[in-house]
């Protein structure tokens, strides 16, 4: 992306859906890939991504997303497949991932608790960086971390109940909780050298994880660079000119395109506003955006994964930030988490969900085959 200041800050949206058979059973997305642009493997056998382009609006953004995802689902008609928005596949069974040799390197650097990377989907939002308030940005995605809770979708590991946010618990905290530089939120940064000095701090620190884990430098070196060696909520990427914000689970597409409105329209509030760090309470006004302290921060992420949007500290929060907060209705709270499920259940779940995703996709295209949204933001 590459901005003109007289246009709109572009958007663009990365999600990803476990596919499934028409017996709720997870199963490879063979015949999906080509069934619209955009439309990925991930690096698990059962996980599809769809991509948007950058948008200059909500109205673009979400008419791509729903034509995007809506060729797939008629793909997957004929297939008898079906696609899930849940942030965790709800299974026992191990998630195989497709070869490669950087996942490889991975999985051999990260050891056992990279299984729980494999039974995690996401969304991504990218947003176009502002010249010189890139660091701003960062900072302000940093702050607005606590709204992963407004699309929690899955509360489970596996069959087992966890946290509200199971997703960002298991990539935060279970995959990646013995390296320093990765998985978790990192503090505000003061400038652009400082967030090079710290890319490439975890950049070496994982490199030097391979190499105590029999993978040699340069095998390490021919598949990571700094940027795609470092995984944590919010990054500057080079390669796309965006601030990404990698913190949200998967969703129905609908809860997907108002959160990346809501956060893109804060971002572009950064053109014409101060922002400065300031205290534990953090609000937003027309003309100023005021940060809270990152360990406050970082407590309201606590809450966030732990309790979701039933955290009265993290919806007052989001709502002096400027979210609607009562616009929003996670997944993940929908579910009766008092035992564990069977595998029966879990396929039951799997089903249901598909099918809501199919019917609200099916009741857009009904509507107006265009998605349009009432801000055009």
């Amino acid at each position: 992306m590459t901005r003109n200041d007289s246009e709109p800050m572009r958007r663009s949206i990365e999600v990803e859906y476990w596919v499934i058979d028409d017996e709720g059973r997870l199963t490879e997305p063979d015949g999906l890939v080509n069934a619209a642009p955009g439309v990925e493997r991930e690096f698990v056998e059962p996980l599809l991504e769809v991509k948007t382009t950058p948008c200059a609006t909500t109205s673009e953004l979400r008419t791509e997303l729903f034509e995007r995802i809506g060729a797939v689902l008629r793909r997957a008609d004929e297939l008898g497949l079906g696609l899930v928005p849940l942030g965790t596949p709800l299974t026992k069974k191990t998630i195989d991932q497709l070869p490669s040799e950087r996942t490889d390197i991975q999985e051999r650097t990260v050891g056992d608790p990279f299984d729980s990377v494999r039974r995690c989907a996401g969304t991504h939002i990218h947003i176009e960086q502002l010249p010189g308030r890139e660091i701003d940005q960062l900072n302000l995605l940093t702050a607005l971390d606590p709204a992963l809770a407004l699309v929690n979708s899955s509360p489970y590991d596996e069959h087992a109940p966890m946290v509200p946010g199971a997703r960002s618990k298991l990539y935060r905290r279970v995959a990646y909780d013995r390296f320093d530089h990765q998985g978790e939120l990192r503090p505000y940064f003061d400038d652009l050298d400082d967030w090079e000095r710290r890319l490439k701090a975890g950049y070496e620190s994982f490199a030097e994880a391979a190499e105590r884990a029999g993978v040699d430098r340069a095998s390490f070196e021919s598949v990571f660079d700094p940027e795609s060696a470092v995984w944590i909520p919010v990054k500057l990427r080079e390669t796309f000119s965006t601030v990404e914000w990698r913190s949200p689970d998967t969703a129905l597409p609908s809860q997907v395109v108002e959160l990346a409105d809501d956060v893109a329209g804060l971002v572009e509030q950064l053109a014409d506003s101060e922002i400065r760090i300031d205290g534990e309470i953090g609000v937003r006004t027309d003309e100023t955006i005021v940060l809270p302290s990152f360990e406050t921060v970082r407590s309201h992420v606590d809450a966030a994964i732990h309790e979701g949007i039933k955290s009265d500290a993290v919806r007052a929060y989001l709502d002096r930030m400027g979210f609607d907060v009562p616009a929003y209705e996670p997944i993940t709270h929908e579910f009766d988490t008092d035992r564990e499920l069977t595998a029966a259940e879990a396929r039951r779940i799997r089903l249901r969900y598909a099918r809501r995703l199919e019917s609200e996709v099916h009741r857009a295209e009904a509507v107006d085959p265009k998605f349009p949204t009432s801000n055009n933001r």
